[in-house]
């Protein structure tokens, strides 16, 4: 029998949360999606590796060690247990119990996916197999099996193949203690599936039939995310239009037919963002408070970010801010190509100051040191640094993300909590947080375009600027408008119990 969604046990199956491990957004939204539903009452716990940079010191050792039966044998590991820390208003939820698997060989090394010697550990297959099947064998050891076992991207995605086929067909000798259990798979960037060599499948210990059975069969290779897919009894992803996007060949990256056949199974959830550190309201990075009813503030945001970029400070004309990785999917080829991409034009022909923040492929950094050293109306930080990303949120009047494809996005969503109007690409996440301005009503909460070129780019830029001096008063109004929208975690929650309460009575 389903149980009342009044009060769900969520057991959240990743490879990384804040704030223990991170590489991207990942590990941000397991860890505010967590704390939100808790918020809504139920009893939420997530379980993750223990990597080498968490510290073991300021964590609870749970007693006895953990058996996982993997390979014909038998694998053994540590456990240990800390409670997550809550952000502002979130201890009026239950607490949070984060486990941590504490395996040397797997987990004791210098990177979570790989380092800088080997990108791409070798053995990631075993390691993350390990770690699914160590989800079911947590729940006995503590003597809690959770309603719903939500896995994130590749690295959970034997979970669900492992409830279906392994839990319930009896291949332990305790059985029946998942038998109610669902599984939900959050796919929160389809570029990444965690693709190996099919004979690392025998170390799962499931049989030949379900790797076939399973669908992680992927051209002779095996495909974690695809095995997920087909076995998870639901399936989303971190926004609707990215959803409907995945669907189709160009989008889809090889899986769109999966997701085609779980069409009635998958959905599109927006991402949230938290409002406990992104709210101009209360920003220690900024040198002043500002909110939709008083802008003062914003002015002196600017101020003081053309003072640490090296920009002319000049309150009337409109800076561009940027914070991104360095990599293919955000569209950098279009932008600091050298030679064709659009950055060298919009800075040399347009009447703007541009404020970049980032890192990444080694090309870029070297074409936006160049850009930044013969522009003086181009300054950037290569590298990251939290207190410029807020005052970069805060200071700018427009935020560029020209992304080739966005499952989410949460820079477009940070900008218009900070009044700065985002110039994005229509894809993915980004189509479902920014309406598209129109200069004849005046409308819209940023900039859109279509297609990625550099010419695109370049003609969306300058339309932004354009509006900048010749309707300033519409951009006053985008602003507050933006402001105004709600992209709360809280949203996001209730439509994840939503999700959960339809896979549990379907």
């Amino acid at each position: 029998m389903a149980p009342s969604t009044s009060r769900l046990k969520i057991l959240m199956c990743t490879s990384e949360a804040v704030p223990y491990a991170k590489t991207g957004g990942l590990a941000d939204a397991v860890s505010a999606l967590a704390l939100a539903l808790a918020k809504l009452g139920h009893e939420v716990r997530i379980i993750m590796p223990r990597y080498y940079g968490v510290n073991r010191e300021k964590l609870e050792k749970l007693e006895g060690a953990l058996g996982v039966p993997m390979g014909g044998g038998e694998q053994w590991s540590a456990v240990y247990a800390a409670k997550m820390p809550a952000k502002s208003g979130a201890s009026r939820g239950n607490p949070v119990q984060v486990y941590f698997i504490d395996h040397e060989g797997f987990f004791g090394r210098d990177g979570i996916y790989g380092n800088a010697f080997e990108p791409d550990f070798l053995d990631n297959s075993r390691r993350f197999a390990f770690f699914c099947r160590s989800c079911f064998q947590l729940c006995r050891k503590i003597d809690w099996y959770p309603d719903v076992m939500h896995a994130h991207d590749w690295p959970a995605a034997l979970v669900p193949v492992f409830l279906k086929y392994g839990e319930r067909r009896g291949i332990s000798s305790e059985t029946g203690s998942f038998a109610d259990t669902v599984s939900i798979l959050t796919i929160h960037n389809l570029g990444y599936q965690g693709i190996y060599g099919k004979d690392n499948f025998s170390f799962t210990s499931l049989g030949w039939d379900v790797f076939y059975q399973a669908g992680l069969d992927d051209w002779n290779m095996m495909n974690l995310l695809k095995g997920g897919i087909n076995c998870a009894g639901k399936i989303n992803t971190v926004s609707p239009n990215y959803a409907r996007e995945t669907l189709s060949p160009g989008h889809g990256f090889r899986l769109d037919g999966a997701l085609r056949y779980r069409g009635s199974d998958y959905s599109g959830i927006l991402n949230g963002i938290d409002t406990a550190t992104w709210n101009p309201r209360r920003d220690p990075y900024l040198p002043a408070p500002y909110a939709a009813d008083d802008m003062a503030g914003k002015a002196k945001a600017k101020e003081a970010l053309q003072r640490k970029f090296g920009l002319r400070e000049d309150p009337e004309v409109p800076v561009i801010g940027m914070i991104c990785r360095l990599t293919e999917q955000k569209g950098i080829g279009e932008l600091f190509g050298p030679a064709y991409g659009s950055a060298w034009s919009i800075c040399r022909d347009m009447n703007l100051q541009f404020a970049f923040l980032g890192s990444g492929e080694t090309w870029a950094e070297h074409e936006i040191r160049s850009l930044s050293s013969r522009l003086p109306n181009f300054k950037a930080h290569i590298g990251y640094s939290e207190e410029l990303s807020h005052l970069i949120e805060g200071g700018a009047d427009f935020f560029l993300m020209p992304s080739r494809y966005e499952p989410c996005g949460l820079n477009q969503m940070y900008s218009l909590a900070y009044g700065t109007l985002p110039i994005v690409r229509n894809t993915g996440g980004l189509a479902d947080t920014v309406q598209n301005y129109n200069q004849d009503t005046g409308e819209g909460t940023g900039f859109l375009f279509d297609d990625l070129s550099p010419g695109s780019i370049y003609n969306t830029v300058g339309w932004a600027v354009w509006a900048w001096y010749n309707r300033k008063s519409d951009i006053e109004a985008m602003r507050i408008r933006g402001m105004k929208k709600n992209f709360s975690w809280h949203k996001s929650a209730l439509e994840y119990q939503s999700l959960y309460k339809s896979a549990l009575n379907p």
